[in-house]
């Protein structure tokens, strides 16, 4: 006969619920309301001290003691009253799922064999803002992912429709859009049975090889987000300063890339994430109008114009369009977080494919709305096709590339994070060496960053696809069918499921990144930018 847990311990056993008690004490101890998940837009940006799921907060080490004796305390109180059947598991999962009870031999345990010290004092020590179990609701998970999804990716998808052609981008757009829901769903799929993050539930399942690679494809992939940006931000100034000075004044895009470290490197030093609510606002804001007027104008420019001159088909760089599109689509690192944050994570699935339907629709409007306006003359940054003799689009362009710098290091934190725990033991917020050793990475990251830009800057289209091959495409079409497959697959339909969309992924990283190589070095993608009346 078991027995009953007290109901004042009974929240205890829900996901999360040891870390939800020790934040809700903690807090009441020191007279501080309660935090709660997601309580605004704004802190949307707390996302990426959680992103994919991993601890990326830095805490200092008081903090770390306190939390493990009150979580200590907390399961002893509830070992008290455990029942014999969950004693059992707990004592067959602390020596491996192989010596489990027979009878439970088919039962998915929630954690596969033993935790690394790292990874369970990770599992325990979630962020402040963003922990396993929230309370946001459907309509705040909706804002959320539409945040994570549209940015700055929209802009290069009119020159991916002129290296696919516009039918069979947009066939590729929404194929890869199904694509991704699809692998987002199984990752979704995966925490529910392993509660943890990315790199958690690779090393829970594989090792922590794998969990090291998985987390060494995210810093890759943030890092290549940089610098495309970076890249951006400087074609955008330079055609801001054709524009306003009427073509007499001409700087070369490595001085733009160099200029922008002042800004970015102060920004990138920043640890606490509430420090960059100001400039993410600001940021959210300057993108929104510009996504309107660009849309806006390329409708107008249609109307009046007509259709410009667009092929079905480009055999010749078709391959970057799909390095771009999963670059597009890539928010992976964001579903698990608001997974987390939601107060019935069940209901996540759904939303996250709402959601992405919106998304598909919206980037193949955009992409064929700009291939149709522009034709052949279409630029990677679209907004240099604009009529750059008219103020408010010099305006616009001046917003959208502060917008751009002021999120770059939003963007860069969980590359950087990544790294400085895997170089780094100690925390620096008490030690002034380790700190300074911290600064001189972190500065070095961004020079890194900056450089890459540079090599880059010579064609954009062909970087940025080149990033959604190598770097993207295994976080959204390789890991999540690995994972899936040993955590959750029970059925014979599952498992060649999971094992199609393996090799889908493999195939398209070795295929596009080979193909999209090629046409960088025959250069039959580029070219340089146009500027209009100051060519």
């Amino acid at each position: 006969m078991t027995r009953s847990l007290d109901p004042s311990l009974q929240h205890l056993r829900e996901l999360g619920g040891f870390r939800r008690q020790f934040v809700q004490k903690r807090a009441e101890a020191r007279g501080e309301e309660v935090p709660r998940m997601l309580r605004s837009f704004v802190d949307f940006l707390f996302l990426y001290g959680h992103f994919a799921g991993e601890d990326l907060d830095e805490e200092d080490e008081e903090s770390d003691t306190e939390e493990a004796d009150e979580l200590t305390g907390a399961r002893a109180r509830l070992s008290q009253e455990e029942s014999p059947v969950t004693t059992a598991v707990r004592r067959a999962l602390s020596r491996g799922p192989s010596v489990l009870p027979t009878h439970m031999a088919g039962e998915r345990a929630p954690l596969l064999g033993p935790e690394s010290r790292s990874a369970s004092k990770a599992r325990h020590k979630r962020s402040r803002s963003v922990g396993p179990h929230g309370d946001a609701t459907v309509t705040q998970a909706v804002l959320m992912l539409l945040k994570g999804f549209v940015g700055t990716g929209v802009l290069f998808l009119g020159k991916a429709f002129f290296n696919g052609g516009i039918l069979f981008s947009t066939i590729v757009m929404l194929a890869i859009a199904g694509i991704s829901l699809w692998s987002f769903l199984l990752l979704v799929k995966t925490r529910l049975v392993i509660p943890g993050g990315f790199g958690e539930i690779g090393g829970a399942l594989y090792g922590k090889y794998m969990r090291a690679t998985i987390l060494t494809s995210i810093a890759l992939s943030q890092i290549g987000f940089v610098a495309a940006y970076t890249i951006f931000v400087a074609e955008n100034m330079q055609a801001f300063i054709l524009a306003v000075t009427n073509c007499r004044k001409f700087i070369e895009i490595k001085w733009l890339i160099l200029a922008q470290l002042v800004i970015f490197l102060p920004l990138s030093m920043i640890r606490n994430l509430a420090a960059l609510s100001s400039t993410a606002l600001i940021a959210d804001a300057f993108i929104l109008v510009g996504l309107i007027y660009i849309g806006s104008n390329e409708i107008k420019v249609i109307a009046t114009k007509g259709v410009a001159d667009v092929a079905l088909f480009n055999k010749d760089s078709f391959s970057l369009l799909i390095g771009t599109a999963v670059f597009a689509f890539e928010g992976i690192g964001l579903v698990i977080p608001i997974t987390e944050s939601m107060r019935d994570p069940h209901k996540f699935p759904k939303v996250l494919s709402g959601v992405m339907a919106v998304v598909a629709v919206l980037f193949a409007s955009f992409g064929v709305m700009g291939y149709m306006a522009y034709g052949s003359d279409i630029q990677t940054v679209v907004i240099v096709n604009l009529p750059q003799d008219q103020k408010f689009v010099q305006v616009v362009q001046c917003l959208y590339s502060i917008a751009i710098l002021l999120s770059a290091p939003l963007q860069l934190f969980p590359a950087v994070r990544i790294m400085e725990q895997a170089l780094f033991v100690k925390s620096g917020k008490h030690n002034p060496q380790v700190k300074w050793q911290k600064n001189i990475f972190r500065a070095c990251t961004v020079l890194g960053c900056s450089l890459i830009s540079w090599g880059g800057a010579s064609n954009l289209d062909g970087f940025v696809s080149i990033i959604g091959s190598f770097a993207c495409i295994p976080l959204c079409f390789i890991y999540p069918p690995l994972l899936h497959l040993r955590a959750c697959a029970q059925t014979k339909k599952q498992r060649i499921l999971d094992y199609a969309l393996l090799l889908f992924g493999v195939v398209a990283a070795m295929y596009t990144t080979i193909e999209t190589a090629k046409v960088l070095v025959a250069g039959k993608a580029g070219g340089g930018t146009q500027f209009g009346k100051c060519d």
